[in-house]
């Protein structure tokens, strides 16, 4: 073995796509290049031995916003101990900036960009000269139709035990600068048939768990019939052995023919993530999103009313121009939808990102080390930044875990964002904690919380019954009207298929 291909992923569960396309693309270098994946929180030492017992003599790093703290110490311990082993890096984290990143001053070579080509070239120019002389090497974008798809390299084990990652393009036409995908020209579609023929293969060997990373997948509505529409066709044949499909939405586009195919998916086997992100329109226009709030609402709307979907949508606090009080007004809409869960992120200043063109007009200030997470800006200062992560990790922990399906409603009342809000100062003032709080304990102090709002002891403590002691745990919500009903706890249990990828 002469090539390594390896990253840190965040989790065991999460398969890395984009390694194994690099190893589908290897051509006369494949059969010398394999695979290995660790997890963020490994050891060091541990990783840098399972690096050096293959032997390689080019290793190739993906470098992600998640591990490249990780990943640095991994490189520099590696070249330590052996020098002589080529360290490759590419991946999003270090395709921007890299003139200030430690981990690429430690490597010996870095890819910018796709990969796809590039990467097996330069390994070819590594072993067989001539050796390369510049140190940074910008992707060369491959037709989509020459680029070999991975799907097969998904191994048994992934597929038992792993989310399956899969895409039917790449790239985004949308500008919003807070992502990465602002610096794409379009979205690229690979050939439909010969995805969909990937899939096939995948569900003959047993895949059930499918994750689309495409940034939008409604983008080509004739294009989303068609994989939908796989999937109904696996759902009809295999009732009893169902697939569980992700797909990221664009929030505003959703056409009467999309709407139907919606429809016909049963409960448990569709998940959609919608990013709002704000719905303040001049906010919208001043990072570059276009969106028809009306229309997403509606889209939102219906199809928490008319379908079984899950509904996992984001926003995101600490964009420029957007205060406290309209980040609760979007919040507060958005929580009148009744999504299933409401995911709120906090403002990350990725590297490449025209976010960073805010940075003197609106006081952006930034953490230095990955995540790179927003500290304050002129309209949210440092003290309420911290508010509104530890209200974050503490609506994961209430609202998007599931368990208090019943009690939230109850928690919330008519001002979801300034009553949670509430508890949430309260909940730190008395556990001086944001993470490790036992299942135990966070559902006493929940009722504990009510009790001080006028809730009896009894009452509150047989409101948390309903949820605690029933282990409520699909991640669905129950609407306040009917939170009480056998029928709505019915209806809002998830198919096991569902819980499996929603606890992944």
């Amino acid at each position: 073995m002469t090539i390594l291909l390896t990253t840190l992923n965040a989790r065991y569960t999460h398969a890395s796509l984009g390694l194994r396309y690099l190893l589908a693309n290897m051509g006369p270098l494949q059969e010398q290049t394999k695979l290995q994946e660790f997890v963020i929180g490994a050891k060091t030492t541990e990783i840098v031995e399972r690096i050096l017992a293959r032997q390689p003599r080019i290793v190739g790093f993906g470098i992600y916003i998640w591990n490249v703290e990780e990943t640095t110490k991994v490189v520099a311990m590696l070249k330590r101990v052996a020098p002589q082993v080529v360290v490759v890096l590419g991946g999003p984290e270090v395709s921007h900036e890299p003139g200030e990143q430690q981990i690429v001053q430690l490597a010996d070579y870095l890819i910018t960009g796709w990969g796809d080509v590039t990467f097996p070239k330069l390994c070819g120019e590594i072993l067989n000269g001539p050796k390369p002389l510049m140190k940074i090497h910008a992707g060369v974008q491959p037709p989509m139709a020459e680029i070999k798809l991975p799907y097969s390299l998904y191994s048994d084990d992934d597929i038992k035990n792993r989310t399956i990652y899969v895409e039917a393009s790449r790239g985004c036409p949308f500008k919003c600068e807070f992502c990465l995908s602002a610096l794409d020209k379009t979205a690229w579609p690979f050939n439909l048939d010969a995805f969909l023929a990937e899939l096939e293969g995948l569900h003959a060997r047993g895949a059930r768990l499918f994750k689309f990373v495409d940034r939008t997948f409604n983008l080509n509505i004739k294009t989303s019939l068609k994989i939908m529409q796989f999937f109904l066709d696996k759902l009809a044949a295999y009732p009893d052995d169902p697939v569980y499909a992700h797909f990221e939405l664009v929030p505003d586009h959703l056409p009467d023919a999309l709407k139907e195919g919606i429809s016909k998916f049963p409960p448990g086997a569709l998940q959609f993530e919608i990013g709002i992100q704000s719905f303040n329109p001049a906010v919208q226009t001043l990072v570059s999103r276009k969106q028809d709030n009306q229309k997403a609402a509606d889209n939102i709307r219906w199809l928490t009313t008319q379908s079984h979907a899950h509904m996992h949508v984001d926003l995101i606090a600490g964009l420029p121009g957007e205060d406290v009080a309209s980040f609760a007004r979007g919040f507060n809409q958005l929580w009148a939808l009744h999504p299933h869960e409401i995911q709120f992120g906090i403002l990350k200043r990725l590297r490449g990102t025209p976010i960073i063109r805010h940075t003197e007009a609106y006081g952006l200030v930034f953490e230095p080390y990955a995540p790179y997470t927003i500290l304050a800006n002129k309209d949210i200062d440092f003290p309420t930044m911290q508010r509104l992560v530890r209200f974050a990790r503490y609506w994961d922990l209430v609202a998007n875990s599931g368990r208090f399906a019943h009690t939230l409603p109850v928690l919330l009342g008519e001002s979801a964002f300034e009553h949670f809000m509430d508890f949430s100062d309260w909940l730190y003032a008395n556990t001086d904690a944001t993470h490790r709080i036992a299942l135990d304990r966070l559902a006493a102090m929940v009722s504990k919380w009510l009790q001080t709002r006028g809730m009896s002891k009894a009452a509150a403590d047989e409101l948390l019954a309903s949820d605690y002691a029933g282990r409520n745990e699909s991640g669905s919500r129950i609407k306040p009207a009917a939170a009480n009903t056998p029928a709505a706890r019915a209806e809002t249990a998830a198919p096991q298929r569902q819980a499996r990828h929603l606890a992944a």
